[in-house]
């Protein structure tokens, strides 16, 4: 159906409508409020255009409660400059103030938005301008009038003018790009967002705009004291509860409903009341099953987090940690037999490069933490370091920054992914140079306190590791080697100390290199009273046995794809041969 040849009638009608006379108007009584008006005066706008820009405010001024100790008015035009017509404290009768407004020129140049919304909020409302102080709490109201596009960006400056406590209304007109106006108005969009189609509507737009400006809001002060919601009618207000609620005889307060207490939920062990009805809770050491009523018997140790060091036990109801033959279960019910005896400084140097991936590393920093709970830390005994590396090398907390094993493992869970390069080298050499200096907290040589390194690696490091993998060494450091996944043999023996199978380990993968850090502690705890390092057959270590493992599968698939290739050589050979 088509509507174009009923538009001038239309038109018509409403013109009628707008030029009969009107009765006198309720004016807004809501309380005062410093409005300021922002015009959009650019070359786009043409001069009929403007003129009803003109009857739009003199029509919402004409129904305001106008006056020094009510509402105050001012009004702004922009283009490419910013133009004060007159501020909040120039008039103050009605009279005034649409005389000022029939006699604006309009400036018919650019569409600097943002520059408008940046006067308005560091000058047009200040109290040097009229503006009543903030902490008078008497609203401040931006009304942006617009037919285009800013030609500057308005996303911030509007987000500083809503926090500095103006509440911005956006009018688009016509050609308006409704992107921007979202990005000045306030929350919520919808009532604070209005597209109006053309300038011949913005007059008939006008009595909706300022029925939503002066509508009377007896829930707006915050003084009704609805515990949930607060319903606004005809001057008055009601409180209303959320679903699921009652409310109670104050008519403030809301009760959730006891849906239990009805006695038919069925339920085989709890009812618990919920807003939307119950549901059934079974006790302690049971699972709910799928019906949502009945409850078994669950495996506490696979469903919640026990953190036994060595096994978790299930027991009616409950679960209880156990420790392997010849160690003690620690005070804590969780920990098993520690490194009690020998005090060391251990700073461990973790890989951050991208190949770790993010997932990953979180498990590292946890493969961290699981060491950390090795140890007695303590200024006198154990020191703890760690740096992270990938194209460069970070110190996330040398030995001496922390004193307490919960204070370390707090520290590297907030470690922050690097996520580049792998350059190993530079990390050892960091290691040698500054993390084990007495600056960082390392005990002098002279206390003979044992000095370990533990570099742990997924991959081919990206620059030579032979030179400060030595130094490391001459200067006293025990080293540990940790490889993961892609980590390269050769590398690791060689940043790894004599007896080098003693002082490296390898896991295929991320999530099954936990038995890393029993063989770590079966190599870096001293004997009782002895202070020695355990002597640990390398045919007991299952992490070897998994490497070599690993490494015989990788060279039998390199043989058979340097087989293929050869093949394929020789076959191109033959063909080469035929051509010529």
């Amino acid at each position: 159906m088509k509507l174009l040849p009923v538009a001038p009638l239309l038109l018509l009608v409403l013109t009628t409508l707008e030029a009969r006379p009107k009765p006198a108007a309720l004016k807004c009584r809501t309380g005062p409020m410093d409005i300021v008006f922002v015009i959009d005066s650019s070359r786009s706008v043409r001069p009929f255009e403007f003129e009803t820009m003109r009857r739009f405010m003199i029509d919402i001024i004409g129904n305001l409660d106008v006056g020094p100790n009510a509402t105050r008015v001012g009004v702004i035009q922009y283009s490419s400059q910013v133009q004060n017509i007159f501020s909040l404290k120039t008039f103050f009768t009605r009279e005034d103030m649409e005389k000022a407004i029939n006699g604006i020129v309009p400036l018919a140049q650019g569409t600097m938005t943002g520059l408008a919304i940046q006067y308005t909020m560091n000058v047009a409302f200040t109290v040097q301008e009229g503006a009543r102080p903030l902490h008078k709490k008497i609203p401040r109201i931006a009304i942006v009038v617009t037919d285009g596009r800013p030609q500057d960006r308005v996303t911030e400056v509007a987000t500083q003018a809503r926090d500095a406590g103006i509440e911005i209304y956006a009018v688009g007109i016509q050609r308006a790009d409704m992107t921007s106006l979202r990005a000045m108005a306030s929350l919520p969009l919808e009532e604070h967002v209005f597209l109006v189609e053309s300038f011949e509507l913005i007059q008939q737009f006008g009595k909706q705009f300022q029925d939503k400006l002066c509508a009377i809001d007896a829930c707006a002060d915050g003084r009704h004291g609805c515990e949930h919601q607060c319903v606004s009618a005809r001057g008055s207000y009601s409180c209303r509860c959320r679903a699921g609620y009652y409310l109670n005889q104050d008519k403030r307060t809301c009760t959730m409903i006891d849906y239990c207490s009805f006695g038919n939920h069925s339920c085989q062990h709890e009812c618990v009341s919920i807003p939307s009805g119950h549901r059934c809770r079974c006790h302690r050491g049971f699972t709910l099953q799928p019906d949502g009523r009945s409850c078994r018997a669950t495996d506490l140790c696979n469903g919640v987090d026990h953190g036994c060091e060595f096994k978790c036990v299930t027991s009616e109801g409950s679960y209880h940690c156990v420790c392997p033959e010849g160690q003690q279960l620690q005070a804590d019910g969780k920990g098993c037999s520690r490194c009690g005896a020998g005090h060391v400084d251990l700073v461990m140097v973790i890989d951050g490069s991208k190949s770790v991936r993010p997932q990953n590393f979180e498990l590292v920093k946890q493969f961290v933490n699981r060491i950390v709970d090795l140890l007695e830390v303590s200024p006198q005994g154990t020191r703890v370091g760690l740096v992270q590396y990938s194209s460069r090398v970070r110190t996330e907390f040398p030995l001496n920054k922390y004193h307490s094993a919960d204070e370390i493992k707090e520290a590297v869970m907030k470690v922050e992914y690097m996520e580049k390069g792998t350059m190993t080298g530079l990390a050892l050499k960091h290691m040698v140079e500054h993390s084990f200096s007495e600056l960082e907290g390392a005990r002098p040589l002279s206390h003979n306190v044992p000095r370990i390194g533990l570099v742990f690696t997924d991959g081919r490091s990206q620059d030579d590791i032979s030179e400060w993998a030595r130094r490391a060494k001459e200067s006293g450091i025990v080293m540990f080697a940790v490889g993961v996944g892609k980590a390269v043999e050769e590398e690791l023996r060689a940043i790894a100390s004599e007896p080098v199978e003693q002082h490296f380990s390898y896991s295929a993968d991320f999530t099954t290199m936990t038995h890393l850090v029993e063989n770590f502690k079966l190599n870096i705890c001293p004997e009782e009273g002895r202070g020695e390092t355990e002597i640990r057959s390398p045919c007991e270590c299952e992490a070897l046995v998994q490497f070599q493992t690993n490494t015989v599968a990788i060279l039998q698939s390199l043989t058979e794809r340097i087989a293929q290739m050869t093949a394929r050589l020789e076959a191109l050979e033959k063909q080469i041969a035929l051509k010529k």
